[in-house]
């Protein structure tokens, strides 16, 4: 293949992939013109690209309007790396809900961002923005600090690097003061954030560690920072952590 032919494809690729990352949650089905407008991709090639998508059932046609099609549920539940973690996981993420009644959270790290790999959502926990495959900058997550503070530095430096973006009203946004915070999570064992994430909200987090003490993934509990206090849930979301890295080991 020519350096033409490798560009023209690697374009065609990236295309592609734009079309379907420009679903946002809550999207039912999205015109040619409005996946123009969010990709950058002109509304000719959207048409002929969409199509193409659509006949691969990775994308449905809904009259003038195209939604993500079934299929890519199916390679979804094929690809993921961490469907055994996943199933590992949730009982005990069952127990500790049951046991606090808030919602509990699985993720795991990716670039800069955590992605929710599971979610057990609690009767008496507020509403809150995080969704399965959802992702939430890490330095704004419980679960994300939790992961931070025992991954080599060059996988914090990355994040830094990326920008601290507030968040929530208390959102970390100096690296220095992020650093001083993920060795005192070295140091117990634990994160909290407390409005770091969104109005309201307290989670603490416990990683998930391999034999060698490098996170795998990590556990939170999050609630109402008026109703939930850190110091009472923190012993059953370290023991939770504590049980699930040894049973994952």
């Amino acid at each position: 293949m020519c350096a033409t032919e490798r560009d023209g494809a690697g374009l065609t690729a990236t295309r592609l992939t734009a079309l379907l990352t420009a679903f946002r949650p809550g999207d039912e089905a999205l015109g040619a013109s409005e996946l123009a407008r969010r990709t950058g991709v002109p509304k000719s090639s959207v048409h002929r690209l969409a199509g193409h998508l659509a006949a691969q059932r990775l994308l449905e046609r809904d009259g003038g309007t195209f939604r993500l099609g079934l299929k890519l549920f199916e390679i979804g539940q094929l690809a993921t790396r961490q469907r055994g973690l996943v199933d590992a996981a949730r009982p005990y993420l069952a127990d500790l809900r049951e046991a606090t009644r808030n919602t509990v959270h699985l993720a795991v790290l990716e670039g800069t961002e955590v992605v929710y790999l599971d979610i057990v959502r609690g009767p008496d926990a507020p509403a809150l923005p995080s969704r399965i495959g959802g992702r939430f900058p890490a330095h704004a997550t419980a679960v994300g600090k939790a992961i931070l503070a025992f991954s080599p530095e060059p996988v914090l430096d990355k994040v830094i690097a990326a920008g601290l973006r507030r968040v929530g009203p208390r959102t970390i946004t100096a690296p220095g003061l992020l650093r001083r915070h993920l060795a005192k999570v070295r140091a117990d064992g634990l994160a909290q954030e407390r409005e770091e994430s969104g109005v309201g909200v307290i989670c603490v987090a416990g990683p998930l560690l391999d034999r060698f003490g490098t996170p795998r993934a990590a556990i939170s509990l999050s609630g109402w920072s008026n109703r939930v206090r850190a110091e009472r849930v923190a012993p059953a979301v370290r023991t939770t952590a504590l049980t699930l890295s040894r049973a994952l080991s």
